[in-house]
Formats: structure tokens, C-alpha cells, sequence
């Protein structure tokens, strides 16, 4: 345990110490500030509740006697709590976050490294590319890359290229450009000594060196200037070039990587100068060696992206925004490809994925589960304690703009408590690294622990294809939660911008009139694993097991989203050739060693669809639904067909359906008449054996 450091900030919260069970200080960062330094000083790790002073605070610890026993950390009561219209009731919400901040740090996930010389390229107008070049070479190795004429400078200190980019990719320290060289003059052979300039009748050629070809006639008489040097060509063939980067600053109106999140290192702030600038003050912080976490990690065997040659599962590859993840066959069999450099930890494809074969991993839903969980037990604790029966709802947020977002409501509704309403006391703010990197194996799970709802709050940063997955998501969640009876209680409070103040204000007034949700279920005490599969199927026993009205026979029907379902046979069309079955990449689909029989285990099923499209007869079809969990679990023959025996030596070789329409459709041809018909009744061993003594 750690100790707390609780500050009233001038007495302006209604705090109760004694239900807190910590002493609570009104001055820690002015006239109190010995109490912090006398803290730091201890044995025991320190959680500061107070956001606002922490560089104060953390400046104090690095001016400590002795070391901390471990880094300060802190946790934010005031805005989204103390400072609300809800404060008065808001004493669980505040004891569940003390608790919450007191609990041990995630593991540490491996490390995707970064080295960067410096070697710089700006892409755009000479205009606005080479003052910038000349500003930043002193300190970067500088390229550019003029897409439109601007007059070089003097001195060549840095390479000039002209032309259109063709081609870019890659990331910090490793970036690839290719770009077509469209003008006569080629300014890295140009020593720009003007003699073309001197010669030219039309004035085609000015101080950027480079031809005006609406201009010029064909005279050609730089040519003849030019020819001890050999810069300028009009009849060009080769004109790709390409090179590699280390960082790129694209001016262009129209960048070349126009995602949501481009990858480190590549920076486009268009033809602003104030963004530019800023760019600029970036762009010389970043050579040397680097580092982020690997936000993913990856389960090739679970994937369910292809096999047999066919593509099934998409899923990751359609919502990544940075390009990160690609498809790769061998030998037939489908997996993706992460390149971790260029993942920027969105976590959305971990969110998409119906297998869980793509795991998000910053943190681990484990560890987020035993967070929430923790955040529910407190909050459910302490509302008993003060007589209060409201269950707790989880507000799932991206940390950096949803921090950010909450701090300044919170201020608000402090300062101007007409204009702006704070989180109401029910409401629980989790931050996680960026929102679409849940799904509904922590959403589920979270209402598995007591939590009334699960909201999520999107801030406007995020991609499309972020949104559009969540709210498919969510659909399913809520599905799912009527197939047992219960209410929608999935939902999402979408903003144009994190500095939205009046929209989630709006949407906190609204949850404040409605009130507090009822916990749909009694808090389950299992764990959330890494594997999404087996947390989901936990969930939905436990949800079962309370559920208000029970499943129809067949099933309930889900959205045609859903990774949960199983599949409908035209037993006619089967032939039992079970195709399916090696193409099944969950182990869902299975036969029989002793008897044409196809069987089905719906747990296993991700509705990937593979298995449909590889069916010769096309007799499968996917049926998103939600049966029983007992139903699930069973191993169901879809089909069977008595086995068909070789007319010679009796061996079977095949089944009675499938014998005979190969014998109805190859009978009405010529070349299967007569004793060739009944060959195809034979193994191939007897097939062999006959034709040889036919001949003789």
C-alpha cells in the first residue's frame, strides 16, 4: 500500500476524511509543501491527489534526501469529482479512484526501436521548402524535393531535386521516396552558372534553374550552353529516381499520407507557417535512437485472415489507418503481417478482430479487467456504506484528449456551474492509450463486475474507420444484452473536438436527469484473460446464468457483424467432401475417421466465412446467432452419408452422395460409357488394376 497525499485545493471540495481514510490537507503545494517533502523522504511509494502541481511535486522529489521507492503518482479528484454538481454524493466515486491510483503499474511489454541521422527531405514549392532548408541544414542533413520552381540559393549547402513524388512510405529513420524528374534541367548535375539563363530568347529559364516549358520554343541553344556540363535533357528516358530518409516535412496543400495517424516521423503541416514552425522545432529533437512500446501482440494460430488459398477474416487489415498490417499467404495458409514501426497503437484492430488472434497488449485487458473491477468493488463498497444503491458507469476515454476534456468540464463546472455540468458521481473515468483499443471483452466484462453501463467517449481525433468499428461494435454488445432480456447499456458520446466543451457537457446533463442504471447482473469474481474468446464465453455464462428471459430453441439472431454464430447446411447440396473441414482455420468444422459424417462445435466458429466460400456444392451459410452456452459447447453432426465400398476389392473410397452425382454428371459424356462408368465405382488402386487388364 501506498501512502495518499489528499489536498482540498483552499477547501473548495466536500471531503470526508474520515470516509476516505486518509488525512486531507487544504495547502500540499504552498503552505503544506513540508508535509509533501517529509513524505518523500519515508519508505513508502506516494500517491498525490492533486494533477495540477505535479511538475511542482515531482521537482520537490528529485530535491529529496533520498531516493523515492518508487516514481510519484497521481490521480485527478478535484475536476471530475470534487468540482461537480455532484460532489456531495460523489465520496465512493472519489475512493474508488484513490484505489485505483494505488494499484501496481502493468507489465512491460517489449520495446520497437527507432534510429534516426537526421537525414531530412521537405517536399513541396521552392517557395516554401528551400528558406526552410537553409534554416534547418545547419543542424539536419537537409534534402529538397521542389515540386514546383523556387530560386536556390547561392551556396549549395544541401541537395535540390525537382519533380513528383511517385512513391512514399515508411517511418521514422527508415522512409523511402521515389519521385519523377519531369523538367529538361537536372538541378543535382546543374552547377547553376547561368549560361542557359544567358542564352535563352524566351526568357524560359529564371533563377530557379529550372525551364518554363509553356514558355520555350525549342530552340535549344541552352543545350549548346550547357554542353560541357550535361544538365540539361530534353529527351530524358530515365527519369525515376528515388532515395531514402530518415524524416520527412511535406508543405504540399495535398500530402502524400493523408491517415489519420501518419507514422512517426513524417510530419505534413501544409502551408501554414505557425505549423510549420512548429514542425521545424520537432524535427531537430528527433535524431539519435528512440523507442514506444509494441502496442500488439499477435497469435498466428487463432487467425482466422485466410487458408486454403482463401482470404476469410479482414477485419484488422480493413480499420488499420496507418497501413501497419498486410496480408501474407504461404503455402496457402493466410496470416497478417504487423510492421511494428508503423503501428502507432490505435489497438482498433484488437477491437475487430472475432478471434483474438490480434491482441492489444498496452496494457493487457487482464490488467485493465483487475483495474475496473477494482473500480466497481470500491465504489459498490462504499455506496453501501453510504446508504447509496447506485451502480457505478465505467466512461472509457483516450487518455491524452480525454484528460484533457474532462480536466477543463470539470473547471468549468466548478467556475461556471450554470453554463457546464461535470461528470455526475456515478460516472467513473478510465483512461486507456487511445479508445478504439477496447472491445467486448472488457465492455462485457465491465458489466460483469457491477457497472451499470459502459460509455465511450470519442473526442474527435479519431479515424473514421476508428468510429465506424466501435459503433458496429456496440451494436453487437447490445444485441448480445437483449438476447438475455437486458437494456442497451452500451453507448457512445461522439464530439467534434477534445475543446467540445458544451457537447459533453450537454451529454453529462443528460446522464445527471436520468439517473444512475441498476448493475444488470451480481458482480462476477472471475478474471479477464488475454484471450478474447474464452472472456467473452465466460461473460455471456455468467450473463446466462441471470438472464431475464431464456433463448428461443434455435437460438436468437445477432447482427451479421457478429463474430458469435454458427452455420446452416443444405444437406441435399452436401456431398460430405469436407472441404470445409480443412479449411475451417478454428477447428469448428470436423469429420469422422470411421464414417462420412461432418460435424460442427459452434464455441469455435468465428464466423470468418472461409468455409462457405471454399464449399464446391455451395451448401454452407453463415448464421450469426447466439445459442446457449451448454448448446455451444456440443459437437453437432451437420451431415452424414452412408459410406460407398470399391466394387472390386470393397474398400471405401468415398460416400454414396458424392459417387453418385459424380456418376450422374460424367455418365451422359461418351468417354465414361460403358465399362469407364463403372470404373469410377472402383478406388483408384482398382481403376489401375482394370484398365491393365482391359489392354491385355
Amino acid at each position: 500500500m501506498s501512502q495518499k497525499l489528499v489536498c482540498n485545493c483552499n477547501g473548495t471540495m466536500s471531503l470526508d476524511a474520515k470516509t476516505l481514510g486518509v488525512k486531507v490537507h487544504t495547502s500540499l503545494c504552498r503552505q503544506e509543501v513540508g508535509l509533501a517533502m517529509q513524505a518523500m523522504n519515508g519508505n513508502d511509494s506516494i500517491v498525490i491527489a492533486c494533477t495540477q502541481e505535479g511538475a511542482l511535486f515531482n521537482e520537490l522529489a528529485e530535491q529529496s534526501e533520498k531516493p523515492l521507492v518508487a516514481p510519484l503518482r497521481f490521480v485527478n479528484i478535484r475536476e471530475v469529482a470534487g468540482w461537480t454538481q455532484e460532489a456531495k454524493t460523489s465520496g465512493p466515486k472519489i475512493a474508488a479512484l484513490l484505489a485505483l491510483a494505488d494499484m501496481p503499474e502493468a507489465e512491460p511489454v517489449p520495446i520497437v526501436n527507432y534510429e534516426s541521422q537526421g537525414r531530412l527531405l521537405i517536399v513541396g514549392a521552392g517557395k516554401q521548402a528551400l528558406p526552410w532548408a537553409e534554416k534547418l541544414s545547419d543542424s539536419l542533413d537537409v534534402s529538397v524535393l521542389c515540386t514546383e520552381p523556387g530560386a536556390l540559393p547561392i551556396a549549395r549547402n544541401f541537395p535540390v531535386y525537382t519533380g513528383e513524388v511517385t512513391k512514399l512510405d515508411g517511418y521514422l529513420g527508415h522512409f523511402s521516396v521515389d519521385w519523377n524528374l519531369q523538367n529538361p534541367i537536372d538541378p543535382e548535375m546543374c552547377t547553376r552558372c547561368g549560361a542557359c539563363v544567358e542564352v535563352c530568347p524566351e526568357g524560359a529559364i529564371d533563377d530557379s534553374f529550372q525551364i518554363d516549358l509553356d514558355k520555350c520554343k525549342s530552340n535549344r541553344d541552352c543545350i549548346t550552353a550547357c554542353a560541357g556540363i550535361g544538365a540539361i535533357n530534353f529527351d530524358r528516358v530515365e527519369r525515376q529516381r528515388s532515395s531514402e530518409f530518415d524524416l520527412i516535412m511535406d508543405l504540399r496543400a495535398d500530402p502524400q499520407m493523408r491517415m489519420s495517424q501518419t507514422p512517426q516521423g513524417y510530419f505534413a503541416p501544409g502551408q501554414d507557417p505557425f505549423e510549420q514552425s512548429l514542425v521545424a522545432n520537432q524535427l531537430l529533437g528527433l535524431v539519435g535512437e528512440f523507442e514506444k512500446p509494441k502496442y500488439f501482440a499477435y497469435n498466428e494460430k487463432v487467425c482466422a485472415h485466410g487458408r486454403n488459398g482463401k482470404v476469410g477474416c479482414n477485419a484488422c487489415i480493413d480499420v488499420c489507418s496507418t497501413g501497419a498490417i498486410s496480408s501474407l499467404f504461404k503455402n496457402g495458409q493466410g496470416t497478417v503481417e504487423v510492421n511494428p514501426n508503423l503501428c502507432m497503437g490505435c489497438g482498433a484492430c484488437s477491437t475487430v478482430c472475432p478471434s483474438g488472434a490480434m491482441r492489444y497488449n498496452y496494457p493487457s485487458v487482464p490488467h485493465q479487467g483487475k483495474e475496473i473491477k477494482t473500480l466497481a468493488n470500491v465504489f459498490i463498497a462504499e455506496s453501501a456504506k453510504a446508504k447509496q444503491s447506485s451502480a457505478p458507469a465505467l466512461l472509457l476515454h483516450t487518455l491524452n484528449a480525454g484528460t484533457q476534456l474532462l480536466d477543463s468540464l470539470g473547471r468549468s463546472a466548478h467556475l461556471r456551474p450554470k453554463q457546464f455540468e461535470g461528470l455526475p458521481s456515478s460516472v467513473l473515468p478510465y483512461g486507456i492509450e487511445h479508445i478504439a483499443s477496447t472491445g467486448l471483452d472488457l465492455w462485457l466484462g465491465a458489466l460483469s463486475y457491477g457497472f451499470g453501463e459502459v460509455i465511450l467517449l470519442l473526442t474527435g481525433d479519431e479515424d473514421p474507420s476508428y468510429r465506424t468499428a466501435l459503433e458496429t461494435q456496440v451494436d453487437l454488445g447490445n444485441a448480445i444484452l437483449a438476447v438475455y432480456g437486458f437494456d442497451a447499456r452500451l453507448s457512445l458520446i461522439q464530439l467534434e473536438s477534445s475543446s467540445d466543451l458544451q457537447a459533453a457537457s450537454t451529454a453529462m446533463g443528460k446522464l445527471r436527469q436520468r439517473g444512475a442504471l441498476s448493475a444488470i447482473c451480481s458482480p462476477a469474481t472471475f478474471g479477464l484473460s488475454n484471450q478474447k474468446r474464452e472472456t467473452i464465453e465466460t461473460v455471456i455464462e455468467h450473463l446466462q446464468k441471470q438472464a431475464k428471459m431464456a433463448l428461443p430453441a434455435g437460438g436468437a439472431a445477432l447482427p451479421k457483424s457478429s463474430f458469435l454464430g454458427g452455420l446452416n447446411i443444405n444437406q441435399d447440396a452436401c456431398t460430405l467432401c469436407m472441404s470445409c473441414v480443412g479449411s475451417c482455420p478454428e477447428g469448428a468444422l470436423l469429420d469422422n475417421l470411421d464414417e462420412p459424417k461432418l460435424s460442427f462445435i459452434e464455441k469455435q466458429c468465428v464466423q470468418c466465412g472461409i468455409c462457405v466460400q471454399t464449399c464446391p456444392e455451395q451448401a454452407l451459410a453463415l448464421a450469426p446467432r447466439l445459442q446457449t452456452v451448454e448448446k455451444r459447447k456440443e459437437r453437432v453432426e451437420l451431415n452424414e452419408t452412408k459410406p460407398f465400398h470399391c466394387i472390386s476389392c470393397g474398400k471405401v473410397f468415398g460416400t454414396a452422395k458424392m459417387v453418385d452425382l459424380m456418376l450422374i454428371k460424367l455418365g451422359v459424356h461418351e468417354a465414361f460409357a460403358g465399362a469407364a462408368l463403372e470404373r469410377l465405382k472402383m478406388c483408384s488402386d482398382c481403376r489401375v488394376v482394370d484398365m491393365v487388364n482391359k489392354q491385355l
